[in-house]
């Protein structure tokens, strides 16, 4: 089955703009991986206009199957925030979903309109977008903003799934999942490396063995 064409153009932008490398790299568990994906590293306008495209697609096409309803996008800070911006636009732009969002202060503001919530009210059911899931420490604390301003979690997107375990037998996202969170990414490990197995990728030939050994041995 061929890759769906925004993932295959979400992979060539990563790698365009460094997000996406491959070589050696030191994770922070110690691992080390034959690639490493920064989302911080989309830092131009043309950039992170096509990263709120392939948010957008992602979005679309699992509320298109029934696993995404929503009524709001939320965006935790601090990375989540040019993120859920990118992505309401592209809904909008793209989609014609104009759909309201939000984003979290880390400190709440004690003057003006005060209060930690910047954008709309944060009620209903709420998206959360997010770059990755690591320990998935970032998503439990929007959950419980959430679940405190009155609203109700009702999934997660993130633009990479890594498909590794964490520290026991299942990976961050499964966890979260398990919860009853669905999560939604972009791209997965396995996307990727059924890009390297197309030849389309700029990238060394050893990549193909060097990802496809790392699953063997860290993948879920």
């Amino acid at each position: 089955m061929s890759t769906p064409s925004y993932k295959s153009d979400f992979i060539h932008l990563c790698l365009a703009q460094s997000v996406l490398r491959f070589g050696s790299f030191t994770l922070k568990s110690g691992r080390q991986s034959p690639y490493f994906f920064n989302a911080g590293l989309f830092s131009s306008g043309k950039a992170i206009a096509a990263l709120g495209r392939a948010y957008a697609a992602a979005i679309v096409q699992a509320r298109t199957a029934g696993q995404l309803p929503f009524d709001l996008l939320f965006g935790p800070a601090y990375k989540g925030i040019p993120l859920v911006t990118a992505t309401a636009a592209a809904l909008s732009d793209h989609h014609g979903l104009d759909l309201p969002f939000c984003f979290n202060r880390k400190e709440a503001k004690d003057h003006g309109e005060g209060g930690a919530i910047v954008g709309a009210p944060l009620v209903g059911r709420v998206l959360i977008v997010d770059d990755v899931m690591t320990a998935g420490t970032a998503i439990r604390e929007s959950v419980t903003l959430i679940q405190a301003a009155g609203a109700t979690p009702a999934g997660v997107v993130i633009a990479l799934d890594r498909q590794e375990r964490g520290s026991g037998t299942t990976s961050a996202v499964q966890e979260v999942e398990s919860q009853g969170l669905p999560v939604i990414s972009i791209l997965t490990l396995a996307d990727l490396i059924a890009e390297l197995r197309s030849g389309r990728l700029p990238a060394p030939p050893e990549a193909l063995a060097a990802m496809e050994a790392y699953r063997e041995h860290y993948g879920i």
